[in-house]
């Protein structure tokens, strides 16, 4: 099971833990964890390379861990950012519902 933590603060993503494989197939074939993973790294691109804006991040590929912090920001790199992450939100929210049984969504 992948297990992603979502942490807001003032209403806004300020962090993403994703941790874990989520078993719904076998190595390299599982498309519920590719699913998954793609929408989180297309937001982290989305980040970086169109808006611009440098966040930390570290992955852990056979450990299937991706860590996302995300700095203070100016108002319209926050905006900007707030826009790709509650998309990668709606995205992660809909692959829950589909996929509870190998994905749990935490968002505090």
């Amino acid at each position: 099971m992948t297990i992603v933590k979502v942490t807001r603060k003032n209403g806004h993503v300020v962090s993403l833990r994703a941790d874990g494989h989520t078993g719904y197939g076998a190595e390299g074939e599982d498309i519920v964890c590719a699913a998954l993973s793609s929408v989180i790294q297309t937001a982290v691109l989305g980040l970086m390379r169109v808006a611009g804006i440098n966040v930390g991040f570290e992955t852990d590929a056979e450990g299937g861990v991706l860590d996302l912090v995300i700095p203070e920001l100016s108002d319209e790199d926050r905006h900007n950012a707030d826009m790709i992450l509650d998309t990668m939100l709606c995205g992660i929210a809909d692959l829950h519902e589909g996929y509870s049984d190998f994905i749990e969504l935490e968002v505090k």
